[in-house]
């Protein structure tokens, strides 16, 4: 029979690596991670911007040797890594017609093969951890049909099936794969869009109420979930895809009568 490990400081002497951790969702993650216990790596394009405690790591995704250089820098510095967060990724707007080759190449490379580059990097460090587990940033445009969001939600569908077949690759090594579905979520990058649209007033009030609960998700909702995952308490959990997303996903409510 195995031990019960305890809610409060569950990711004690377990190393993590996040990526895209210098702002938004990836930043909450890794506050969270150091904040139950564990030593974190933030790896990013801009590494000065990652907040203590963390240890920063200059890393573009998109590009194998830098990856590889991050991963085994960071496992050095922490001495291994039992977890890995690949939550890295750009967005894209718009239909079939409006991305180019180059655009579609782009995102593609960042989002789903980067993801591949970091776990691929760091598995033979998560071979030797007794508590490896990888979770993958994914998002509700895997799982339901938004308009102007054709690459991006193309990319997202693949992380999804990749989350999956990574799980059935990997467990037998005793690494859980798992994956994270945010919804629209209150970060830079949407403010950045916010801030293109005609009326950002109007668009934000639009992307809340299209979820459910009324309201933008929270980034720090989503590194608790992702802390969920990636903790030894979730031991049996592997090939899974958790949404937080404010009910977007599967609620389906009646439209409020009119006043």
């Amino acid at each position: 029979m195995t031990d019960v490990v305890e809610p409060r400081g569950e990711f004690e002497g377990l190393r993590a690596v996040v990526t895209g951790a210098a702002s938004g969702i990836g930043a909450a993650i890794a506050a969270e991670l150091a904040r139950r216990g564990a030593a974190v790596a933030g790896l990013d394009l801009v590494p000065d911007a990652v907040a203590p405690p963390a240890k920063a790591f200059l890393c573009d995704v998109g590009d194998d040797a830098s990856v590889r250089s991050a991963v085994e820098q960071a496992a050095e510095q922490l001495g291994g890594i039992d977890i890995v967060i690949n939550n890295a990724g750009i967005g894209a707007a718009g239909t079939v017609a409006d991305n180019p080759d180059d655009e579609w190449n782009k995102v593609w490379n960042v989002n789903v093969v980067g993801m591949v580059r970091v776990a691929r990097a760091a598995l033979p460090h998560l071979r030797t951890s007794e508590h490896a587990a990888i979770v993958n940033t994914c998002s509700i445009a895997a799982t339901a049909g938004l308009p102007q969001r054709a690459l991006y939600s193309a990319t997202k569908g693949a992380v999804l099936s990749l989350t999956l077949a990574m799980a059935a690759d990997h467990i037998s090594e005793g690494i859980r794969v798992n994956c994270v579905n945010p919804g629209t979520a209150d970060t830079p990058w949407v403010a950045r869009l916010l801030d293109a649209a005609p009326d950002p007033a109007a668009e934000r009030a639009a992307l809340a109420a299209r979820q459910p609960s009324g309201r933008l998700v929270r980034a720090e909702e989503i590194a608790h979930a992702v802390a969920y995952l990636a903790s030894p308490l979730a031991s049996a959990t592997t090939g899974a895809s958790l949404a937080v997303d404010g009910g977007m996903q599967g609620l389906r409510l009646r439209p409020k009568p009119a006043s």
